[in-house]
């Protein structure tokens, strides 16, 4: 029966595990002080430490009440008729952490389910029920343990992430080797990580090559390769080869370390709901008291009186709620989506409509080749040879696409004689004594070149071929094909979606790309509702009508410009490999870039929600008909004790079905191994290119 607001504060775990990493201690410096970041005082100094595991102190407090109980039953020994010093002695050293809680509640003027026990203990034991005094006790004392042990288990999630850094690091200092403790370290270092070792820092690959797996960080799903400048990042976990790493964040700085600190404020916020089940756990012990009262007037009945005290328990909220939430933000923060506080995690699961952003969070946010096609009797090989010569010396991002796409297809790229760019249009070169021509249909109708009436690319029949634009290629005043390119859309997305509507949940495109773009990419995911062609400020004011007209609204988006959008939303959700002011403007971050994670973690906020719910309705029905059976008789203090223990620990064992399991996915664990795959999607690490072609530069979405 611990304070309400007691547990998800406390943090001890968490403070000793990040001191053994790499991070300062600042943040358990404030936390042991009683304040929280923000620098306001903690509500409650006095809470006691709901994580520690059942030490022996709990087991002989337990042991020697239930002796104490038995002694009582059996007549072992009574030294004096009218007290029993046994009764008395075990009740004394079993009811004092009950007492001194409850002491501590009524000085500061807290009413508390500590506080109503103890009255009915002191109660029970002044008309001489010393036996139903000490089983009420060893109740409220197991109900203490295994609630405590189940607020642990939940912490684990938090413990998990801390400890994964390793506590000692090998660093090259002066010409050699030395190992030193990860809170030695410096910027600058040079760390040696081996096979199978985790990375302690960000930083850049000084010597070495290997694969590293960044799923814990990036959400990528396939081990990346890492050579001398590559960046790797803290958390990661170096496949095969040894790499040599210079340290440039440390700490609480790394990508690491931010995760770990939002998840750990996550972990000590007060959403609305735990605020309203505090209140509610204070009401229901006023009520108890005054139907206790009016027990006593009407019945005279001091036995029934205390059953109704004991039996009438707001447990069940008051630790269930805030259980509840550390099991949500725990298990989101396992699938990857790092929720910034319980207010969010409510938040979510009252979700109705989600806004997405296309550029970067339903694509890829870089152009690609869709097609290569050849006008008659032309190959399409030929097409991308002629087009990458032309191409190779060109700074244009439709340009780069096609050099690096010849390249993955392991083509030969022939060094141009000549070259020459007319912006808008296109190139000419000079390629092997022939003249190539790349560029759009105008610039090759300028040059003489016969094209068709309709597309070459309009035989591509997918649906964001009318995204695509069309590359034209011509040798000698001869058209030889087209390259379609476009950004590909994220091949979770469509699930995702589809999941979004089978969850009841209105789904919105809002995209600063061209109609043609954005209906295009809509048509091959599912959305029905598209806006187009918006400037970020009309994102802006989309968004807050949407608000205003009472929705809870989640945005969704990656760059600059979705900021503001992501801070007038209900809940602003920011993509992991978007850009640092998306991301410290979202309420939610996703370390990955997959949608599907988004949809699990607002299914676990409305699990979370109602579970919540679920344990108010049921507290309030079981208060009800207890306190009734109890004031008419037909309830004990025994049996009031148990049905309070028991419904506690059923609402407790409620919440707890959110935590997430113990065991780490085999992605996260060390030396996890995955197979490879020739072909990647583009990871969260790639740079960020220009978008697809044929949007405004101002409303780059």
């Amino acid at each position: 029966m611990t304070h309400p607001e007691s547990i998800g504060r406390d943090g001890t775990l968490a403070d000793q595990a990040m001191a053994r990493t790499s991070a300062p201690a600042a943040l358990g410096e404030d936390r042991r002080r009683g304040h929280d970041p923000s620098g306001q005082s903690s509500d409650h100094e006095h809470d006691h430490d709901d994580a520690h595991a059942f030490a022996w102190p709990e087991a002989v407090r337990m042991g020697l009440v239930a002796l104490a109980a038995a002694a009582l039953w059996f007549r072992v020994w009574e030294a004096y008729r009218s007290v029993s010093v046994i009764g008395a002695l075990g009740l004394a050293i079993g009811g004092w952490p009950i007492f001194k809680e409850a002491f501590e509640n009524l000085i500061d003027r807290r009413m508390t389910m500590e506080l109503s026990m103890t009255i009915a203990i002191v109660a029970a034991a002044a008309i001489g029920e010393l036996f139903t005094a000490l089983v009420i006790t060893l109740f409220v004392l197991a109900a203490e343990v295994l609630e405590s042990m189940t607020v642990q288990r939940g912490r684990r999630a938090i413990r998990d992430l801390l400890e994964f850094l390793p506590r000692e690091v090998s660093v090259r200092r002066a010409g050699s080797v030395h190992a030193v403790s990860a809170d030695e370290l410096g910027i600058g270092d040079a760390i040696l990580v081996n096979p199978g070792g985790r990375v302690p820092v960000d930083g850049t690959v000084l010597a070495g090559h290997s694969f590293v797996d960044e799923s814990r960080i990036t959400g990528e799903s396939m081990p990346v390769e890492k050579t001398k400048g590559a960046p790797v990042y803290a958390g990661s976990i170096n496949q095969s080869g040894a790499l040599e790493v210079r340290a440039e964040r440390i700490g609480r700085d790394t990508s690491y370390g931010k995760i770990i600190e939002a998840v750990e404020r996550a972990e000590r916020s007060r959403a609305p709901v735990q605020r309203l089940a505090d209140r509610l756990a204070g009401y229901l012990v006023y009520f108890a008291l005054a139907a206790a009262g009016l027990t006593f007037l009407v019945t005279g009945d001091v036995r029934s009186t205390i059953a109704v005290v004991i039996v009438a328990g707001a447990c069940g909220i008051a630790a269930g709620t805030p259980l509840a939430i550390l099991g949500g933000i725990g298990h989101s923060a396992r699938l990857g989506a790092i929720v910034k506080g319980g207010v969010h995690l409510e938040t979510l699961g009252r979700v109705d409509t989600v806004v997405l952003d296309k550029t970067g969070t339903l694509t890829y946010g870089r152009p690609e080749v869709q097609r290569v096609l050849g006008a008659d009797g032309v190959s399409p090989e030929a097409v991308l040879d002629a087009a990458a010569a032309a191409e190779q010396r060109s700074e244009h991002p439709l340009g780069q696409t096609i050099v690096a796409h010849a390249r993955a297809q392991k083509r030969p790229v022939v060094e141009p004689e000549r070259f020459s760019y007319t912006p808008g249009r296109g190139i000419a070169a000079e390629v092997a004594t022939t003249t190539v021509l790349v560029g759009n249909r105008a610039w090759m109708r300028d040059r003489g070149v016969a094209m068709p009436e309709a597309s070459v690319t309009g035989i591509v029949t997918d649906a964001a071929a009318s995204a695509a634009s069309e590359v034209f290629v011509a040798r000698d005043g001869r058209l030889l094909g087209a390259i379609a390119i476009a950004d590909s859309v994220r091949p979770e997305g469509q699930r995702a979606v589809a999941a979004l509507g089978r969850l009841g949940i209105r789904t919105i495109l809002l995209t600063g790309d061209t109609r043609p773009v954005a209906d295009a990419v809509a048509r091959s995911l599912g959305i029905r509702e598209v806006e187009a062609d918006l400037l970020p400020e009309d994102k802006v004011e989309r968004i807050e009508a949407l608000v205003a007209a009472g929705g809870t609204v989640a945005m969704v988006g990656d760059g600059v410009n979705d900021a503001p959008a992501l801070t007038a939303a209900s809940v602003g959700v920011g993509m992991g490999s978007g850009t640092d002011v998306a991301r410290e403007s979202a309420d939610v971050v996703l370390l990955g870039n997959d949608l599907a994670r988004f949809v699990e973690t607002l299914a676990i906020a409305r699990r979370t929600r109602g579970i919540i719910w679920q344990n108010f309705a049921g507290t309030l029905v079981v208060d009800t008909f207890g306190v009734g059976l109890a004031a008419f008789g037909l309830l004990g203090p025994l049996l009031a004790a148990f049905i309070h223990v028991a419904s506690e620990l059923a609402f407790i064992l409620n919440s707890a079905r959110l935590l997430p399991h113990r065991e780490l996915p085999t992605s996260w664990r060390p030396g996890a191994t995955r197979p490879r795959s020739p072909s990647r999607a583009p990871t969260a690490t790639t740079p960020s290119v220009p978008r697809s072609p044929g949007s405004s530069a101002r409303r780059r979405t």
